[in-house]
């Protein structure tokens, strides 16, 4: 029993193949594999290494900011034309109604752009948000836990956090990366993601105000309407529908030509703004969706990937978070804070 006891308590050593082991990026620790891993997270930090990575070549990274700055450069244009245009086009009918609505159009005017410009403004060039500087590389400097999660960028080659993407576009890791609009020319992240719901705001409300005062002064200066036998039209049902319908589209058109340029502009800025404020719209609505969710648009993709495992919880009080509303408010709207649609972690 006694030799049995002693033996049990040799020691047996081995060799290890070095395919087995490799170093990690956030420590620096030499670390043992069972097998060959290819994504593996370091036990003492808690980084995470994917060892097979192809790092693709950055060659049209410039020709995607050359697209980018167009895209600002023709939408700053754009806007320019819809503010000018429109005072423009409408001077002369809002004085003629009366001189007290025409102050309040350009009360309203002066505020719309002044919003829609600054917002688009800090939007685009404001820095969409830079992840948080922590220190790697060695052991005795990163402590245990203190890379939880954290990746290795190998484009900006430092860590990255979980709640980081790296965007090609830009060239740069951003933190809570919503997406990459090219209207804007930059990343929508944690830093610039208000202004962007702010601009989107801003751009519904004035293309609805531009659209409804297009169309009321398009009205008082559109040439009569001559139908030439809408009241001779003989038939029923469908075909009846059709050939009114024509005759109707083909009098606006007759009466459409003798439109002078600043009717031709009252009849842009009007199908402009429409088209506009509906893409507007539903891009808004998608937003304050992602954010009841607590969400962003890059993380809604990855929980679809993983299967929706991670279930974060809806309520308003992630919309009055975004925002910067304290949280005590609830207590004031019980209705709220009861919202059954809230889900458990």
């Amino acid at each position: 029993m006694a030799e049995s006891a002693e033996s049990s308590k040799d020691y047996f050593v081995t060799t290890v193949n070095e395919d087995h082991a490799t170093i990690c990026w956030g420590c620096g620790l030499r670390l043992l594999l069972p097998t060959h891993a290819p994504v593996f997270k370091c036990g003492w930090c808690g980084a995470i290494t994917s060892q097979n990575v192809n790092k693709p070549e950055s060659k049209c990274l410039w020709g995607r900011r050359l697209q980018d700055r167009c895209f600002v450069t023709i939408l700053s244009v754009f806007m320019l034309f819809l503010i000018c245009g429109g005072v423009w086009a409408v001077h002369w009918f809002v004085f003629s109604v009366s001189y007290t609505f025409g102050i309040f159009h350009y009360i309203l005017t002066a505020i719309l752009a002044a919003t829609t410009v600054s917002s688009f403004s800090l939007s685009a060039f404001r820095c969409a948000g830079t992840p948080p500087t922590v220190l790697w590389g060695s052991y005795p400097v990163v402590g245990k836990g203190d890379l939880e999660n954290y990746t290795f960028c190998h484009y900006c080659v430092k860590p990255k956090s979980p709640r980081a993407h790296h965007c090609r576009s830009c060239g740069t890791c951003v933190l809570d990366m919503d997406h990459h609009c090219p209207f804007i020319g930059n990343c929508v992240g944690a830093a610039n993601h208000r202004h962007f719901i702010a601009f989107l705001f801003s751009a519904v409300f004035s293309t609805i105000y531009i659209s409804f005062i297009s169309a009321y002064a398009g009205l008082h200066i559109w040439p009569p309407v001559k139908y030439r036998s809408l009241g001779h039209l003989n038939g029923s049902g469908r075909s009846l529908a059709i050939r009114a319908f024509k005759e109707v589209m083909l009098a606006l058109v007759s009466s459409a030509v003798q439109l002078s340029a600043r009717g031709l502009i009252l009849v842009y800025l009007f199908v402009s703004s429409v088209s506009l404020q509906i893409g507007l719209s539903v891009l808004l609505w998608q937003q304050l969706c992602y954010i009841y969710e607590g969400k962003t648009y890059l993380s809604h993709l990855s929980s679809q990937g993983s299967g929706g495992d991670h279930i974060e919880e809806k309520g308003c009080q992630n919309i009055f978070r975004f925002f910067g509303c304290p949280y005590s408010i609830f207590r004031y709207l019980p209705t709220l804070r009861n919202s059954p649609k809230r889900h458990t972690k």
